[in-house]
């Protein structure tokens, strides 16, 4: 009776801790669509995830609650409910596992010897459920990964938040003054360090970006890349807080940026042309601003030669395939971001503009008479 005691006192503030957090990643991705058009909804949404922060400090993270009783055993019956919160997949031992898997991998720090361990573990249960070639198993792995994607994209944002990323100037009218009085509110509260992977020393945000990139790339093994991409295209606010963040940490956004951009290269057979090109617009709009900006690196080039060519040619294609007025939208942003960083002549996307203004042009002339 007593271990079983101790189990429900551990596990109530888990359950309560998951299932907050599951119904935040969810519910901000209906809200970040709206707060791209009301600014009360962005404040509301800052707001929010300042609130989910202070909340996670007020509970016990799973490692102390093993530390806290050294005759703590695992039960799949009464535990099941902290992995249903999280990876919405509560009715398998496996889906479990790679749920706790995932969440530990934002947790362990990467210089513990853990981390590699606990990462692998991971990669090797994503791979063997995909090998498996049951469709319930690859659902799970899509419902899992994406579920982790969504809640790694939360941290890094909130991470750089609270590191102060995200100065009034940066990113335009209005972006900027709610960032800021979310970074005095992260601060009053104390929310600093942690399970939420926040730390004044820029690390933490640096490796979960770093694990965006690898979360995308699971994604993309399992056939699934379109879930990355749809929810990189709708991190608005990440792709502008990443306009003034460190250099190492840009590096880290560049990377998946350009990862994701070639991914949605072949997503032409699994989107309606509407959806895809309005997937493709949100992705040029979000985060070819950064491209121009943080792409240089500070001991090396973040990418490479042939990677460069090879993403602006993707850049090309993609924007040849909107629209005309969606065009001037894209290529006049890159304007202003390729001309303000004058230390960078990446991405060179001339020829698209080139193109745009022959065809501005050929809007004057007379129709042809028949």
């Amino acid at each position: 009776m007593g271990m079983m005691e101790n189990s429900a006192i551990f596990m109530a503030p888990l359950l309560l801790r998951n299932t907050v957090t599951s119904l935040l990643v969810y519910a901000d991705k209906s809200i970040l669509v709206l707060a791209e058009k009301y600014k009360v909804l962005e404040i509301f949404r800052y707001l929010v995830i300042a609130s989910f922060l202070f909340f996670l400090r007020l509970f016990p993270s799973f490692s102390q609650s093993l530390k806290a009783d050294d005759d703590y055993t695992f039960n799949s019956t009464q535990s099941s409910g902290y992995f249903v919160g999280y990876g919405g997949v509560g009715d398998s031992g496996i889906g479990r596992a790679l749920s706790q898997l995932l969440w530990s991998v934002n947790d362990i720090p990467v210089s513990s010897s853990k981390y590699g361990i606990v990462r692998s573990l991971a990669e090797r249960l994503i791979e063997e459920n995909n090998k498996e070639d049951i469709e319930a198993l690859r659902e799970m792995n899509r419902t899992v990964l994406s579920a982790a994607f969504s809640r790694t994209l939360c941290l890094v944002e909130a991470a750089m938040v609270e590191l102060g990323q995200g100065r009034v100037g940066h990113y335009g009218a209005g972006f900027g003054p709610v960032c800021y009085q979310l970074n005095r509110l992260l601060r009053a509260v104390g929310v600093g360090s942690g399970r939420v992977g926040v730390s004044r020393s820029g690390n933490s945000a640096e490796k979960l970006a770093a694990e965006l990139l690898w979360l995308a790339e699971e994604l993309a093994g399992c056939g699934f890349e379109e879930e990355a991409v749809e929810r990189w295209a709708s991190a608005s606010n990440l792709a502008a807080l990443s306009l003034s963040a460190e250099p190492r940490l840009q590096g880290s956004l560049v990377k998946a940026s350009a990862f994701l951009f070639k991914q949605m290269k072949d997503m032409d057979l699994k989107e309606t042309e509407e959806g895809l090109r309005q997937t493709k617009m949100k992705m040029l709009t979000s985060w070819l601003p950064l491209l121009c900006r943080g792409s240089n690196g500070t001991d090396m080039p973040v990418l490479s030669l042939s990677e460069r060519a090879e993403l602006e040619k993707i850049l090309e294609d993609t924007i040849d395939m909107l629209q005309h007025e969606e065009q001037e939208q894209v290529l006049s942003l890159w304007l202003h971001h390729f001309t303000y960083c004058p230390s960078s002549d990446w991405p060179n996307l001339y020829a698209s503009y080139a193109r745009w203004c022959t065809t501005s042009r050929k809007l004057f002339l007379p129709p042809l008479k028949m």
